[in-house]
């Protein structure tokens, strides 16, 4: 029997990241990204998420330990990292879309790593545009393929930013607070979106979030940051007052642990 689908799809080992200011971003830790799941960073501001799902993909280098990718290897490897790069999409907060673009042009970024530099000098191939038009109906966006996205909401540009996302075929995707400047309704809808995406596709989905509610909603797993440390890993129903405490620190935990309660009896 062939195991090697079992084996995390992305493990970090020994990984540490001091800034050159000498601020530590994460003290030393081990983690395994795994297949078909939803993990969700938690944690006040300057715990480390940021820093975290950078390091998925070097865009922040460790200062120690190692970053291997199932069949790329350690991403110390140039020629890995690029490959593992190129099949890794990342979601932000301020969606960094082309205004003046449509939204199909803005999704047919997501393509340009698949080609040569004098090939995407040219017009995209036909299967591409076909492509990105299925990952804008995927997001519920084909009718407004054509539209530019400055006349777009900002929830309907954040689902562009998906869409360009599943252009790339990702084997990887992270979101870095993809719904902080989003309504609630919205919100939801784009946090269903990756769950589903995860689901259907069986890509391994990080996301960092402030919002406790949405993380117990829509995640499989949590991890949780304090202080550059993991404070906790695991299900949603194992976050107890205890490890509310261990993330949040007392002067916050009284207010998170409300928020839950009040949100545990919505939907």
């Amino acid at each position: 029997m062939n195991h090697q689908n079992f084996d995390p799809f992305v493990t970090l080992n020994g990984v540490e990241v001091v800034y050159p200011n000498g601020t530590i971003g994460l003290k030393p830790l081990e983690l395994r990204i795994e297949d078909s799941q939803v993990t969700v960073l938690l944690g006040p501001s300057g715990a480390g998420k940021s820093t975290l799902l950078r390091v998925l993909n070097h865009l922040v280098p460790p200062s120690r330990g190692t970053v291997t990718v199932r069949g790329a290897g350690s991403l110390t490897d140039q020629k890995a990292l690029r490959n593992h790069r190129r099949q890794t999409a990342m979601v932000f907060q301020q969606h960094h879309l082309i205004g003046r673009l449509t939204a199909l042009q803005n999704v047919l970024l997501g393509r340009l790593g698949h080609h040569s530099f004098w090939r995407t000098l040219l017009p995209m191939p036909a299967a591409d545009r076909r492509w990105a038009l299925e990952c804008l109906k995927r997001v519920g966006l084909f009718d407004r393929a054509l539209s530019r996205c400055d006349a777009m909401s900002g929830g309907q540009q954040q689902r562009v930013g998906i869409a360009r996302a599943l252009a790339q075929k990702p084997r990887l995707i992270l979101a870095d607070e993809p719904v902080a400047s989003l309504d609630p309704a919205a919100s939801e809808r784009l946090l269903g979106q990756l769950r589903t995406i995860c689901e259907e596709d069986r890509v391994p989905v990080v996301i960092s979030l402030h919002q406790l509610e949405y993380a117990r909603i829509f995640a499989d797993r949590i991890i949780g940051l304090a202080h550059g440390k993991v404070a906790f890993d695991g299900p949603p129903g194992a976050m107890t007052d205890d490890v509310l405490y261990r993330i949040y620190g007392a002067t916050q935990q009284t207010g998170v642990a409300e928020e839950m309660s009040l949100r545990s009896g919505i939907g």
